[in-house]
Formats: structure tokens, C-alpha cells, sequence
């Protein structure tokens, strides 16, 4: 999991009025949690433009006032008109300590199921894993190269090592459903035209 860092600065006054106060100048009121003490401090909202805009989960080192707290980001909350960002609740992470993290799925390849007609249904975009700072990803892949009209990959096909995906294993990430447009792809019919092949050369060899 890739890390960056952002620089914050220790709220003086809490409070509704303080957070709003803040906001109008351009910073985000946020709150780190989870190794003692919580802290409470404010940084840029442009600090945030890669860390929660983007395609991967992101470890993030946050310097206030001089300290440093390695977090990842727990919660988020938006302006629903605006949908500038309101308050960010960070963990603070514990070397050697499992935590969980929300890690997006990145789907590899284009579904055998898709080129023969079939429409892709990717339903589970993002997990929650629990695992060590070393042994968590930022974004889990997962092929789809080989997945069939009918078929799904569910939790418990994804691959994982070092860490753990939580929730029901049974969970669809991924499924190709059939349309007007599909045609068969099974193996029946793979095995028909290579058996329709052979009958044809011993036809024409007899």
C-alpha cells in the first residue's frame, strides 16, 4: 500500500460554528483516532485530491504541529449540494498491529463471456481487508480473462496473501450475464465443432 504525506494543524476550538468557520477558508476539520488520545486538526482540502480521489487505497502520514501519525482514512463526509468535503475521520495505524482498510478491486482482462456477447455485471468494487501495514495492497486485482456467460467470481475466488478479505465469502464481485447478442460459449460446443472437424478429415482422407 503506497503512502503519502499531508501536513495538519491542531483545532484550538471544536465545535460546529469552528468547523464551519474553517470550511470558509478552504480547510477540512478531521479527527485521528484509535492509538490513545484523539486528535483533532485541520489541513487544506487540496490535500485531499489524491488521497480520496483515486483508484487505490492509500496510506497517509500526517504531520501536526510537528508529530507524525501514520492513519489511513476511515470515513468521509460530503456536502450533499456541494459535495465538497466536510470531515475526514482517520485510524492510526500500529506497526506490526493488523487494521483493516477499504481496498478497491481492479478487474484484469476482457471476460471470455463479454467477447462472446455476454454483459459484464461487476456488483463489488471495493472490500474490506484486514492485514499488516507490509502485506496490504492498495488495489486487489482479479482476472476475468476466462469467466463465461453464467458464471460469477465471488469473495472467496479472490486471491489474497498475507491479508484477509472480511464479510461473506459468498458475496458476487463479478458475474457475465447472457443478452440478445450472446452466443455459446461452453465447452459443449467447443468440443462439437472440434469432433465435427475430425469427422470431416476422416471423410475426406476415407
Amino acid at each position: 500500500m503506497r503512502s503519502i504525506s499531508i501536513e495538519g494543524k491542531s483545532r484550538e476550538e471544536l465545535g460546529t460554528k469552528s468547523a464551519k468557520l474553517l470550511r470558509r477558508e478552504g480547510m477540512v476539520p478531521c479527527v485521528i483516532y484509535g492509538a490513545g488520545q484523539n486528535v483533532h486538526f485541520y489541513t487544506d482540502s487540496r490535500n485531499f485530491q489524491e488521497l480520496l480521489y483515486t483508484a487505490e487505497a492509500l496510506m497517509v502520514v500526517i504531520n501536526v504541529d510537528g508529530t507524525e501519525y501514520k492513519c489511513v482514512v476511515r470515513d468521509s463526509q460530503f456536502h450533499p449540494v456541494s459535495s465538497e468535503i466536510e470531515h475526514v475521520d482517520f485510524f492510526q495505524i500500529t506497526d506490526g498491529k493488523p487494521f483493516e482498510a477499504t481496498v478497491p478491486i481492479n478487474l484484469v482482462g476482457n471476460a471470455r463471456g463479454v467477447r462472446n456477447g455476454g454483459k459484464l455485471k461487476f456488483t463489488l468494487r471495493r472490500v474490506k481487508v484486514l492485514g499488516t501495514e507490509e502485506n496490504l495492497p492498495g488495489v486487489i486485482d482479479l482476472n476475468i480473462e476466462n469467466l463465461r456467460i453464467g458464471q460469477s467470481l465471488r469473495v472467496k475466488d479472490v486471491k489474497t496473501e498475507g491479508f484477509e478479505i472480511l464479510g461473506d465469502g459468498g458475496r458476487t464481485v463479478v458475474a457475465v450475464r447472457t443478452s440478445r447478442n450472446a452466443v455459446n460459449d461452453s465447452d459443449d460446443e467447443e468440443e462439437g465443432e472440434e469432433g465435427a472437424e475430425a469427422a470431416t478429415e476422416e471423410s475426406a482422407e476415407a
